[in-house]
């Protein structure tokens, strides 16, 4: 990898789905250092709509920061959210399609090119990480 690559992992989670929700994300650069974590309360959620979250707060970031990279690969690891991304599995609840329809108007803002990228859950540690500090500052 090189300078021009952000890897970003995003993940999601809740405590009792639906329960006390939170989104992770953090920034690696292309030297592999950490150049941001974003932990979010959310509230009420459950995992799915958190990992949607998780990806709405990295484009957010994307865009708000005007970061110069030129590719940005999104690692999380929710299948079926990738797949959704990709276009590949429907969305189909009703607050699923608000968030998935958030994303895809900010995907329209972004000049980099970018992918989704499903990752097993034990690569996907830091983002997690971030979520469950996350949570427990709730508590």
């Amino acid at each position: 990898m090189n300078e021009d690559v952000l890897i970003i992992y995003c993940d999601g989670g809740a405590r009792g789905n639906p329960g006390p929700g939170a989104s992770g994300v953090v920034v690696v650069n292309g030297m592999g250092e950490t150049r941001m974590e974003i932990g979010k309360f959310l509230g009420v959620a459950t995992n799915n709509a958190a990992e949607y979250a998780a990806v709405i707060s990295a484009l957010k970031w994307v865009l708000e920061e005007k970061v110069k990279a030129q590719k940005i690969i999104f690692k999380l690891d929710s299948l079926l959210v990738v797949k959704q991304l990709l276009g590949e599995y429907r969305v189909k609840d009703t607050r699923l399609k608000l968030l998935f329809s958030e994303i895809k108007n900010l995907e329209k803002k972004m000049t980099q090119k970018f992918k989704y990228v499903y990752i097993p859950r034990n690569e996907n540690w830091r983002a997690d990480k971030v979520v469950n500090q996350t949570l427990d500052c709730q508590h």
